[in-house]
C-alpha cells in the first residue's frame, strides 16, 4: 500500500506491506519537512501548500525506490483526506487519486486521526481493542478504538490541544519554531516546583481536556523569567503540567471503562506528543497502576508520517473498504461522528482543535 500524508507541513510518503495475519511492514517512510515557516513562528497554511506542490512528485518517487518497488508493485493508494490544513490536504488527496486513476488501483481516503491511532502498530504489538489517547499540536482526545473505524470518543479538548500549549509556551520563551522539542530540551534543566500550575479541570467530570489556561499563565510568567534558569524552569513546569493534565484524564477512564477489556487492558499513547520523554513516562506510569499494558509509536512515527496513512489504508483495503474518487477534503473529520454531533466541541465559526 502507498500512503500519501499532507495534512500540514510535512510532505511524506511510504510503503507498507499488510500480511495474512495483519502484520504491518514498512518498507519505507520518506518525510520532507518543510523550513519555511520558521521566521513565522507556526505553519502558513498557502505557503504550506504550495511547498507541498514542489514536494510530493520526489518524495513519492524516493518512498517507492526505497521500497523496491513501482507502482505496478501496488495492490493500493492511501492518503490523507483531512483532518488538517485544506490546502495541504487537497493537495496529497489529489496525487493519491491521480495514481489510483492512472493505475486502475483502489483508492483509500484515510481521516488523518485514524493513522496516528494506528501508528502503534507499525512496529509494536497494539492488537484492538484498546484505549487510545491522542494527543499532538491539533489534536487532544481520548478513545475506545474496537477494530479498524470503530471509535468511540470519550472526551476531547475543550480549547486548544496539548501539543499547542507547548509550542506557543515554546514562542513566548523564544525558542523558535517548532517549539515542543526544543521546550522539552530546557525543561532537562529547568525546576518544575519554582512555578506551581494548577490541574486544568480536576473537578469537572468527563474526560475533556483544556490547555488555554496553561497558555496564558505560561505567557504572563514569561514576561518575568529574565535569566535563562527562570525560563528552563518555567519550561519545566509547563511541560509537567501537561503530562499531569493527561495522565489525570486518561487514569479516570481507565478506571470508568476497564471493564470493557475483558481479557487484556491496553492503553496507547499517539501523536506528536507521545514523543515527548516525561509524557510518556507519566502515561506509564499511570497505565502500569491500573493494570493496563502501555504502547506507543516509535518516535519517528508519533508525528506525521505516511507509513500510519499506509498502515490504516491497507487495514481498510483488507477488509473491502475503499472509497471512490469523489471522496472530499475535510478540514474536519471527526473519528466518532456519532459523538461529534451529539456533544460538538466547536461550532460553525469558531476555531479551535482541528478535530
Amino acid at each position: 500500500m502507498l500512503g500519501v500524508e499532507t495534512s500540514c507541513d510535512e510532505t511524506a510518503a511510504a510503503v507498507v506491506r499488510l500480511d495474512a495475519a495483519g502484520r504491518a511492514e514498512v518498507l519505507s517512510s520518506v518525510v520532507a519537512s518543510q523550513s519555511e515557516h520558521g521566521a513565522y513562528g507556526g505553519v502558513v497554511p498557502e505557503i504550506a501548500a504550495r511547498a507541498h506542490v514542489e514536494a510530493i512528485d520526489g518524495v513519492v518517487a524516493a518512498a517507492l525506490v526505497e521500497a523496491g518497488v513501482d507502482v505496478a508493485g501496488l495492490d493500493g493508494v492511501a492518503a490523507t483526506a483531512g483532518p488538517g490544513l485544506i490546502g495541504g490536504v487537497m493537495v496529497g488527496l489529489s496525487f493519491g487519486k491521480a495514481v489510483a486513476l492512472a493505475r486502475g488501483l483502489p483508492f483509500v481516503a484515510v481521516n488523518h486521526l485514524e493513522g496516528h491511532a494506528v501508528s502503534a502498530r507499525l512496529e509494536g504489538d497494539a492488537p484492538y481493542p484498546f484505549l487510545l489517547l491522542l494527543t499532538s499540536g491539533g489534536h487532544c482526545q481520548l478513545l475506545i478504538v474496537e477494530g479498524v473505524g470503530a471509535c468511540t470518543r470519550l472526551g476531547s479538548t475543550i480549547d486548544d490541544a496539548a501539543g499547542e500549549a507547548f509550542d506557543k509556551t515554546a514562542k513566548v520563551l523564544g525558542l523558535g519554531y517548532p517549539g515542543g522539542p526544543a521546550l522539552e530540551r530546557l525543561a532537562e534543566r529547568g525546576d518544575a516546583s519554582r512555578y506551581p500550575m494548577p490541574l486544568a479541570m480536576a473537578g469537572r467530570g468527563g474526560f475533556d481536556f483544556s490547555f488555554s489556561g496553561l497558555k496564558t499563565a505560561a505567557a504572563r510568567l514569561a514576561e518575568s523569567a529574565a535569566d535563562e534558569q527562570a525560563r528552563a524552569d518555567l519550561a519545566a513546569a509547563v511541560q509537567d503540567a501537561i503530562a499531569r493534565q493527561l495522565a489525570h484524564r486518561s487514569g479516570k477512564a481507565m478506571d470508568a471503562h476497564a471493564a470493557r477489556f475483558p481479557a487484556d487492558r491496553r492503553f496507547v499513547v499517539a501523536g506528536g506528543v507521545a514523543a515527548n520523554r516525561t509524557v510518556r513516562r507519566v502515561l506509564q506510569e499511570t497505565a502500569a497502576a491500573r493494570g493496563f499494558s502501555f504502547a506507543a509509536p516509535a518516535l519517528k512515527y508519533c508525528t506525521d508520517n505516511a507509513a500510519m496513512i499506509a498502515l490504516a489504508g491497507a487495514e481498510r483495503l483488507a477488509l473491502g473498504m475503499t472509497d471512490d474518487l469523489d471522496a472530499p477534503a475535510r478540514p474536519r473529520w471527526p473519528l466518532d461522528q456519532a459523538a461529534a454531533l451529539a456533544a460538538p466541541t466547536h461550532v460553525a465559526g469558531r476555531k479551535g482543535a482541528k478535530a
